[in-house]
């Protein structure tokens, strides 16, 4: 990101560049700042978007090879195409593309043996963005806040975030509603938080997750029910559980493996912010009940799949089982 600040900045750019990771508020972002840095509102002309896995290749190449009109620099934006996951020739036909045009491409996954991305890496500038830490993303809230003329404190922030979870679009959407709220004061408070910010499934999962941990299974079970109140389906809460528990025993056997933060994150597919939230809970199981956690989670799914069990029940089952004293 760095890099594509400072070409931003100078008004330098490379013919390709390619974003890609978890995070779509930071791939938006730098594709809305590239986009107006290098051909700004007013030129539409020399602008074209595609967008999905069906994208005509034959066509954003005969765009790519022609030179802008009354303009220094042609721009292509290439989104969600899976370009970079597929064996494809795009590559090959944007190779001799003149030096006016540049192409962004804006992916969630990449394959690094992929003759496109070779062409960006060696031509262009790539940027993986998996979303911040928990200090940048404690950053990002305050700077929102302080702009609108609001004080928080490091402690409400925590709570904030504990509440929204990581995803930065959400995070950004939770922060305009506490601006709105607070309009006539300065300072954010828990009670603001708790007011107006909408708590996500993930989080509710997290408080479950601790819950059954502590056995306290009143509490677990309360908070599944408020999940059903939402009109959350009971596979996708299962779903979810499940994947909570692959996740803790992968951090757990990667932190005693001496796997960094970092490392963790990007082999696990979390955010690095939620990498030692996950570590702090995983020591509170045992290998061996979270090997058995996700066993009893694939039993009772199946046994819901195929019409042995009811759904909620079933998620009610694991949960008692689980917080069993």
């Amino acid at each position: 990101m760095k890099i594509i600040k400072e070409h931003i900045k100078t008004g330098k750019f490379k013919p390709f560049y390619l974003l890609y990771g978890s995070e779509t508020y930071l791939k938006k972002l730098y594709r809305d700042k590239l986009k107006d840095s290098i051909i700004g509102d007013d030129n539409e002309i020399n602008y074209s978007y595609h967008e999905g896995k069906d994208i005509d290749q034959d066509q954003v190449a005969q765009v790519a090879m022609t030179l802008p009109f009354f303009a220094d620099r042609r721009l292509i934006i290439i989104e969600n195409s899976g370009l970079f996951k597929s064996q494809n020739d795009l590559s090959s036909k944007l190779a001799e593309m003149p030096d006016a045009t540049i192409v962004v491409f804006v992916e969630t996954e990449v394959d690094k043996r992929n003759k496109l991305y070779k062409l960006v890496k060696d031509r262009g500038t790539v940027s993986e963005m998996n979303g911040l830490d928990e200090k940048n993303l404690k950053l990002f809230v305050s700077q929102q806040l302080h702009q609108a003329g609001k004080k928080i404190s490091e402690q409400t922030i925590s709570y904030f975030l504990d509440k929204t979870g990581d995803d930065m679009i959400n995070i950004s959407n939770e922060t305009d509603k506490l601006i709105s709220y607070c309009l006539d004061r300065e300072i954010i408070t828990i009670e603001d938080i708790d007011q107006v910010t909408t708590t996500q499934i993930s989080g509710q999962i997290f408080k479950m997750i601790d819950a059954i941990a502590s056995k306290q299974q009143n509490n677990a079970l309360s908070l599944y029910y408020d999940l059903l109140s939402l009109r959350e389906r009971p596979l996708t809460i299962l779903y979810l559980i499940t994947r909570h528990f692959n996740i803790l025993l992968q951090v757990k056997d990667m932190q005693s493996l001496g796997f960094s933060q970092q490392a963790i994150s990007g082999k696990v597919g979390i955010p690095p912010f939620s990498v030692k939230k996950y570590a702090g809970q995983s020591r509170n199981f045992p290998t061996k009940l979270l090997i058995e956690a996700l066993e009893l989670s694939s039993d009772i799914e199946e046994k819901v799949k195929t019409g042995r069990m009811i759904d909620q029940i079933g998620v009610e089952l694991l949960i008692i089982n689980l917080s069993r004293k």
